[in-house]
C-alpha cells in the first residue's frame, strides 16, 4: 500500500522541511507540498496529489489543517479519497485512519458530529434571521435608488433621454437602468 504524502504551510517565510521529513519518516513514497494558505481554494499541489492517488494507496498528512480549510472541506476530500478507494491517516491524530475498521468508526462519527453542528447552527441562524425580521431589519442588498430619483429616472426617460446618460448620471449598469424602469422600458 502506497503511501502518498501531502504537506503544506500557509506563508513563504514557513518552511515544509519538518513536514517533510516526518511525511518521509512515515514511509511517504511521494510527497506533494506547497506553500498556500489554506482559505485558498486554489491548492495546485493538494490538486494533483488528489488526481495521482489510485485504489489502494494511502494519502498522509502530518495535521488535519495542513489538508482541510474547514470540516465540510475535510469531508469532500475523504469522499473523493473513498470513491478512489484510498485511504487516509494523519500523523498528529493516530485515530483518523480510515485503513483500520476503528479509524473508519471515528472519521464517521466525527462526520455525524460535524453534521449535527452544521444543522443547529443552521437553525439557529433561521430563527435569528426570522427574530430580525419581525422587528423590521430589511436583509438584502440596499436600494442604490430612493423612490424619488426612481421617479425622476422614469421622467427623464420618458422625456427622451438616452440610456447611456442615465447610466452616467446615476452611476448605474444598463441591466439596473432597464430594471428601475420597468417592462415597457425597451
Amino acid at each position: 500500500m502506497p503511501i502518498i504524502g501531502y504537506a503544506r504551510v500557509s506563508t513563504t517565510g514557513q518552511t515544509l522541511t519538518v513536514q517533510q521529513d516526518m511525511l518521509k519518516a512515515a514511509g511517504a513514497e511521494n510527497i506533494y507540498a506547497e506553500k498556500k494558505s489554506g482559505l485558498d481554494g486554489k491548492r495546485v499541489e493538494l490538486s494533483k496529489c488528489l488526481d495521482y492517488v489510485r485504489d489502494g494507496d494511502v494519502l498522509l498528512v502530518t495535521k488535519l489543517d495542513r489538508l482541510a480549510r474547514s470540516t465540510s472541506d475535510f469531508y469532500a476530500i475523504l469522499a473523493r479519497l473513498k470513491d478512489k478507494g484510498v485511504g487516509f491517516r494523519c500523523l498528529d491524530q493516530r485515530e483518523l485512519d480510515t485503513t483500520t475498521k476503528h479509524g473508519k468508526l471515528m472519521v464517521g462519527l466525527l462526520a455525524l458530529i460535524a453534521e449535527f453542528e452544521a444543522d443547529i447552527r443552521k437553525e439557529r441562524q433561521l430563527e435569528g434571521i426570522a427574530k430580525a425580521k419581525e422587528r423590521g431589519v430589511a436583509f438584502g442588498r440596499q436600494r442604490t435608488l430612493t423612490d424619488d430619483q426612481v421617479a425622476e429616472l422614469k421622467a427623464r426617460r420618458a422625456g427622451g433621454e438616452l440610456i447611456r446618460d442615465l447610466m452616467a448620471s446615476y452611476g448605474l449598469s444598463k441591466p439596473s437602468i432597464y430594471r428601475l424602469l420597468g417592462p415597457a422600458s425597451g
